[in-house]
């Protein structure tokens, strides 16, 4: 795998990957980090691939055994003003540059990188191929779903703590019966349409 990579094993490397892009509800995250060669661990692969208690065993192994790491979000209201995409080019930024140890290269999960001071390399379904990826992909992931069920705790309405924040039935349903709370991105169609629906009422 490593044969034909575009830079240098001896660049400080670090894994980006975000959470939480096609949610109707909450912000989206992003995790960069930088894991030490010499402190494998095992088992560290696409965050979906993964069941949730297994994504929860591995997220203290990877902030225990890593050189650094860092979490950061993009919120709501910044999905709403900057779309998705930016939105989420944002969140990865900003957890790039919360390293207490600075990257002089970032492997972006995806076919887009964030304009940074560093070197970055989009790589297709990196957060399998790559285990810095692989490892950020479960820190943004562990966190969302820690930030969505603080959510359910505020709107358990909307039934947060079971679907995510994700366009589920369940979701709908809730969403058509309560209408919008203040953390529904207001740019996503199911949530606009309501808006646009009740604004002719």
């Amino acid at each position: 795998m490593f044969d034909d990579l575009p830079y240098s094993l001896e660049e400080i490397i670090c894994g980006v990957d975000e959470a939480g892009r096609g949610p109707l509800a909450g912000p989206v995250y992003a995790a960069a980090v930088i894991l030490h060669r010499e402190r494998p661990i095992p088992g560290l692969r696409d965050s979906k691939k993964l069941t949730e208690a297994r994504r929860d065993e591995l997220a203290p192994l990877i902030r225990e055994h890593c050189i650094a790491w860092a979490v950061a979000k993009a919120s709501e209201a910044e999905i709403d003003r900057l779309n998705i995409l930016q939105a989420s080019m944002l969140a990865m930024k900003r957890a790039v540059y919360a390293l207490a140890t600075v990257p002089t290269l970032a492997l972006i999960d995806g076919n887009k990188c964030p304009v940074m001071k560093i070197q970055t390399i989009a790589i297709i379904d990196g957060d399998d191929k790559i285990e810095s990826i692989s490892a950020a992909s479960i820190l943004a992931k562990t966190a969302r779903d820690e930030a969505l069920l603080k959510l359910h705790k505020k709107y358990p309405q909307y039934g947060f703590d079971q679907h995510k924040g994700y366009g589920t039935a369940l979701h709908l349903e809730r969403l058509r019966e309560h209408g919008p709370c203040p953390v529904h991105r207001r740019s996503f169609a199911p949530v606009r349409e309501l808006i646009e629906r009740d604004a002719f009422l």
